[in-house]
């Protein structure tokens, strides 16, 4: 009844060889000769019906036809055969119903049906299978509920029912399942209580009932009854009540994740006696009592050694922070508590926590001084103590902290200055300072940050004008000093700043003109000048920028205003308070010009040339200070860095020294070409290494700007799947033209797509495995989670395709090219991002104007899922009208999803001992991870934003998936 055999696998069975010699066949080997018992066909791409004939073979054992094209109903006629033991039909595309006469196979142990479209209530019959060890059900369309009857199964080790449509109540006959180890039934619609009897499976060791509508309390004794736990998931539930103080009970446990509940009380104080825990999750609940006490758990915690996770934000916790807290795992490498009721110090001996990485301690009622040994925590890349009450100046010791790269001390009491020693904080990318009592001028050196990308000095009291350097800051692209005390002219030199998109200059004592250098900042989206003394009249160049907000009111500016751009829609720009100015749309209301205004308005036309004149010369004089900063800060960086290597994150380099390291920029140096510019390989001799050098094509429209966002970017976020930048080169050709080039660590293997489509010339596709692909994937996943979700400001890639992945000389992926990238929280609600990405990747809504979004970045990563599954491009020829890389896949789930697999995906395994249920459970568990995975590329790629899934639940089931395959959780 086979239909299609595309890889000719039955081609053995003919009248010429035995039948026992036939591929997938094994038979008897002793007492019963020439009897078949297993039949073996895994993965061999066969389409068509399961022959209900396979019954006649009455010695079966096994019967293995997972990840093929087999279609339509399980035939009844295999529940005649009362001798198999081990069933797997997973990943394939069978429909109907589970066979409740499979109950006469009295002898199976191992039924395998995952990741079918397999539908209908999960029977009761089942539970008459005594010596089933394995039931996996997962990834299917079951729905009804859990049957109780499965409480009979004595000898069941692995339950996994997750990620069906179950419903209803766990039934309490699962407590009678005392071989039980594993118990997967998250991800669900299950409702009601846990019942008790099923925490007295004292074998379990991994509890998920996460991602339900499970609500109760958590038995008292849960540690006593489940002594064996290593991890125990509840989370994404409606659970209430305390934290059992009996979890210490469970001495294993490494995991526990207790996130978005309505847990109250008091945090166990005897965590403590857990001395393997890594991570404990509390996330997101009602904890604490009100009362000093409250953070008394931190003392026990001292005693976790290996304790490398604390997360218990978004809580009740109030009281002072305990001394004891500088004791806590010196692997500690993040701690939240923000969003507390904590009040008092920080205690000082928080220096000692020298791993840390992150320190969040924001949304509190924390008062007196930051702690100067703050300075000693050399890895922390994010410090937030933002909203809180802390008094005193900003310790100058934070300026050691050289990885810093987010600072959040805003809406403190904080006084004083900024101390100028954070400006050797050379990866600083966020500072949020607004809201305090800071004072006195702005420190210079604040202002020689390369990476710094947004500044928010705003509602402070700082005096003097704006310091000089702050013309340096090419990559600013939010600069807020709003509502200070500010003066003198606004500085014409922050037309250098080309990437500035958010300029709040408002509420200050600025006087003069609105600069003409002004009208080169082609990506300023906000400007607003009000409440200061500005004068003269509106120069005509802000009709042509896209500003989306623009706010005038209360100056003294005068003249006629325009009406073309922002000026052409009143709820996009204010004018208020200004009594000289007249004209404009009838929406602003403002008066008629007279002839004397117009004629000033002609004045003003006719003066465009000197303008331009005068702005070449402010360009001239403000390149000349940027070159003469730039010659000091490289001399001075040199006494600092005497020698300089790989490790540091700002070494010095030439066009020269790039130009020797590629032999002239050869062709023969080339990697590979992009919309911005060329990417060469070469030996630098002053890092002493092979290095990727990205050298842009300045006469390309948008090339400048790509080279600065990348530039910050990559070099102010930290995770083992981005690409690692050394450092950047901007300089002078030998030719007196501009020369910029970004310095990557150098990636030995290549670009995904290579080995996805091969260039035509290498043939590095046919060597990429399915866990090569499956591991890729997990690494680009997690980079996307780590840039939505565990940066303090959210950061969208907006152009992520396999061009763009590198692969280092292990294979781990690395997520590069962030020319395109933007940040979440300077996302205007009303700015659109057009068609930025690239074709076949691009999200639909951004064609239809829609901002930038992290569910942009996830619809990118669904088809590049997809890509790396079926091999097959999204602008391939075949997608065309209404057809789509999405709808391709889609329409195959889950029936024919082999069907559309990449020909060159391979199982790792080339032989499977026929007959070895341990790797014949192994092997078939490929079928079901890709179906897995195509739905999981589907729901990323859907076409409605708002049901695409999150970032970290696509890490989550990725690495779950990974654990299927590599049997992790049917050992």
């Amino acid at each position: 009844m086979i239909t299609d055999d595309p890889l000719n696998s039955l081609s053995s069975w003919n009248h010429t060889l035995h039948f026992c010699d036939w591929q997938g066949v094994t038979c008897a080997a002793h007492r019963h000769p020439q009897r078949v018992t297993a039949l073996n066909l895994t993965n061999q791409k066969l389409v068509g019906p399961i022959s209900p004939y396979i019954a006649n073979l009455t010695f079966l054992s096994i019967i293995d036809f997972s990840d093929n094209r087999f279609h339509g109903p399980i035939p009844e006629e295999i529940g005649r055969l009362f001798r198999l033991r081990y069933l797997s039909l997973a990943n394939n595309t069978l429909t109907g119903e589970i066979l409740a006469n499979l109950t006469h196979c009295s002898e199976l142990k191992v039924l395998h049906l995952y990741g079918n479209q397999l539908s209908g209530r999960i029977p009761t019959e089942l539970g008459s299978l005594s010596k089933l060890t394995n039931l996996i059900l997962a990834f299917n369309r079951l729905i009804g509920s859990i049957p109780p009857s499965l409480g009979n199964l004595s000898s069941l080790a692995t339950l996994y029912l997750g990620l069906n449509n179950l419903e209803g109540s766990i039934p309490d006959e699962l407590g009678r399942l005392a071989s039980l180890e594993v118990l997967y039934i998250g991800d669900n619609q299950l409702s009601g209580t846990i019942p008790p009897q099923l925490f007295n499976l004292s074998s379990i060791y991994s509890f998920d009932v996460g991602g339900n509508r499970l609500h109760g309390n958590l038995p008292p004794n849960l540690g006593l009854t489940l002594p064996n736990l290593q991890a125990f998931y509840a989370g994404a539930n409606q659970f209430t009540g305390p934290i059992p103080v009996s979890f210490s009970n469970a001495s294993g446990l490494v995991l526990i994740d207790l996130d978005n509940n309505s847990l109250s009380g008091s945090v166990p104080l005897n965590f403590g006696s857990l001395k393997s825990l890594s991570v404990l999750d509390l996330w997101r609940n009602q904890l604490g009592i009100g009362k000093a006490s409250d953070l008394g758990f931190l003392d026990s915690l001292t005693n976790c050694s290996g304790l490398q996770e604390l997360e218990a934000s978004h809580n009740h916790l109030s009281g002072s922070l305990p001394d004891s807290i500088a004791n806590l795992s010196t692997q500690l490498t993040r701690l939240l508590l923000g969003s507390n009721r904590i009040f008092g110090n920080i205690p000082s001996g928080i220096q000692n926590l020298v791993g840390l990485t992150v320190l969040s301690m924001e949304y509190n009622f924390l008062n007196g001084t930051i702690p100067i040994g703050v300075g000693k925590l050399n890895k922390v890349e994010e410090l937030n103590l933002g909203a809180n009450e802390l008094t005193g100046q900003i310790p100058s010791s934070l300026g050691n902290i050289s990885g810093l790269y987010i600072l959040s001390l805003s809406e403190n009491n904080l006084s004083g200055g900024i101390p100028s020693s954070l400006g050797n904080c050379i990866n600083l990318q966020f500072i949020y300072l607004q809201s305090n009592k800071f004072s006195s001028s702005l420190p210079k050196l604040l202002f020689s940050i390369p990476t710094l990308i947004l500044l928010n000095v705003g509602n402070n009291s700082f005096t003097d004008s704006l310091p000089l350097e702050a013309g340096y800051l090419q990559a600013l692209e939010t600069f807020i000093v709003s509502i200070n005390n500010l003066s003198g002219e606004v500085p014409s030199w922050l037309g250098n700043c080309l990437s500035l998109e958010y300029l709040g200059l408002d509420g200050n004592f600025f006087q003069g003109s609105i600069p003409p250098t002004f009208s080169t900042l082609k990506g300023l989206q906000i400007l607003d000048l009000s409440r200061n003394n500005l004068s003269g009249v509106i120069p005509e160049y802000l009709e042509k920028l896209a500003l989306q907000y623009l706010n005038l009111s209360f100056n003294d500016l005068e003249g006629e205003l325009p009406k073309q751009g922002v000026f052409g829609n009143a709820s996009q720009v204010s004018v208020l308070g200004n009594g000289k100015l007249c004209g404009g749309i009838h929406e602003l209301q403002l008066p008629p010009c007279s002839s004397q205004a117009s004629k000033k308005r002609g004045k003003t036309l006719s003066s465009k040339v000197k303008f331009s004149i005068i702005g070449v010369v402010l360009c001239l004089i403000s390149l000349s200070c940027f070159f003469a900063t730039l010659y000091w800060v490289r001399n001075s960086r040199k006494k600092t860095f005497a020698l300089p290597s790989a490790e540091d994150p700002f070494v010095n380099v030439s066009y020269a020294e790039l130009l020797k390291a590629t032999d002239g920029f050869s062709s023969a140096n080339l990697v590979g070409t992009g919309s911005f510019g060329a990417v060469y390989k070469g030996f630098l001799d002053r890092v002493g290494t092979m290095v990727a050098m990205k050298v842009f094509n300045l006469q390309r429209q948008g090339a400048l700007r790509s080279f600065m966002v990348e530039c910050e970017a990559l070099r102010n976020i930290r995770h083992r799947n981005l690409v690692k930048t050394i450092t950047c080169c901007s300089s002078i050709d030998f030719k007196g033209n501009d020369f910029k080039a970004l310095i990557y660590q150098y990636m030995p293997n290549g670009s995904l797509d290579k080995w996805l489509h091969g260039d035509g010339q290498d043939e590095l596709r046919r060597n990429l495995k399915f866990t090569q692909r499956l591991n890729i994937a997990i690494d680009v996943a997690s980079a996307l989670d780590y840039l939505h979700d565990h940066c303090q400001t959210s950061i969208i890639h907006r152009d992520l395709k396999p061009s763009n992945i590198l692969l280092d000389d292990d294979m781990t992926a690395c997520v590069g090219d962030f020319g395109l990238a933007r940040f979440l929280s300077e996302v205007s609600q009303s700015s659109s991002v057009g068609m930025k990405g690239s074709i076949g990747y691009i999200a639909p809504e951004y064609a239809m104007g829609s901002k930038a979004s992290t569910e942009g970045d996830v619809y990118s990563y669904g088809i590049l899922l997809l890509e790396m599954i079926t091999g097959k491009e999204p602008t391939d020829d075949m997608f065309k009208e209404y057809l789509s890389l999405h709808h391709f896949a889609k329409l195959a789930l889950p029936e024919r999803v082999m069907e559309i697999v990449d020909p060159r995906l391979i199982v790792e395994e080339a032989e499977v001992t026929q007959g070895n249920e341990n790797q014949i459970n192994k092997r078939n568990t490929m079928h079901d991870c890709l179906i897995s995975i195509v739905k999981i590329g589907v729901s990323c790629s859907t076409e409605s934003p708002r049901e695409r899934m999150w970032m970290r639940d696509v890490v989550a089931e990725m690495h779950a998936i990974k654990d299927l395959y590599l049997g992790v959780r049917f050992h």
